[in-house]
């Protein structure tokens, strides 16, 4: 029996299963004189932990439920010199998730960000941070269907879990029913739990009336902006660009 048959039982007995997929190749540079006994099982054990990494990052990404893979990379700042690229880039490096800080964007629709949002929620993801990427009306739809089948409680974990929530499009319609309390209640409890990012086409003055109860409103944007960076972005919509004698295209 050749020695790595003996091996494989073990390997897989210790959940280390994912060495074999290196092991050949380290086994020949050790053999070629190349690795030096530790210097192989560095490699061999380093292969794994990358293997690892990789595959929990990737778990980390679908759980994500990104509508788009976007990155800070592809982001064309130059479209929007408004922009403020040092503030994004500067949560760009997730500290601000690590204090349980906010983060509100908002502005006309087209400027950026749904982009940007999912670009710094891709960031927390690489960084190891747990994150859900929803449209508001999807989120608030999917609690509004649990209450009927008794299961609230726990999508609202689904909600309230996540180190980085990002909700999407607040404010785009009207809210209706329990929405206002289901909203309210995911603000309350993330509170200096984990960091929510929400883009909304509304100024943050119109966000109040959306809970249609004014103390309601006052508890929740006094938990939302109390650890928040609010990032307001003007200016021409990426997907109807100025023309060159500076008008717009017609809306199709």
């Amino acid at each position: 029996m050749h020695p790595t048959d003996e091996l494989i039982p073990i390997l897989k007995k210790l959940r280390l299963s994912g060495v074999l997929q290196s092991l050949e190749l380290r086994t020949n540079q050790a053999t070629d004189g190349d690795l030096s006994h530790t210097e192989f099982l560095l490699r061999l054990l380093v292969d794994e932990v990358e293997r690892r990494d990789a595959k929990q990052l990737d778990m980390r990404l679908r759980r994500a439920s990104f509508e788009h893979a976007k990155s800070l990379e592809d982001f064309d700042f130059t479209f929007n010199p408004k922009i403020p690229k040092a503030k994004i880039i500067d949560l760009a490096t997730c500290g601000f998730i690590g204090k349980r800080e906010n983060v509100c964007l908002v502005g006309p629709s087209g400027v950026g960000k749904s982009h940007i949002s999912q670009a710094l929620g891709h960031r927390a993801c690489v960084a190891g941070y747990t994150v859900l990427h929803v449209s508001a009306h999807k989120m608030l739809i999917q609690l509004r269907a649990a209450r009927a089948d008794n299961s609230h409680d726990r999508k609202m974990l689904r909600f309230t879990n996540p180190d980085l929530l990002i909700i999407d499009d607040l404010g785009l319609r009207a809210l209706i029913g329990d929405e206002t309390l289901d909203l309210y209640d995911i603000i309350r409890a993330r509170y200096e739990r984990g960091s929510t990012i929400i883009t909304s086409n509304r100024a943050l003055t119109e966000w109040p009336p959306l809970f249609k109860d004014e103390l309601l409103a006052s508890a929740a944007m006094d938990r939302l902006l109390h650890h928040a960076h609010i990032i307001e972005i003007t200016g021409y919509s990426y997907r109807n660009p100025p023309r060159g004698d500076g008008s717009r295209k017609a809306a199709a």
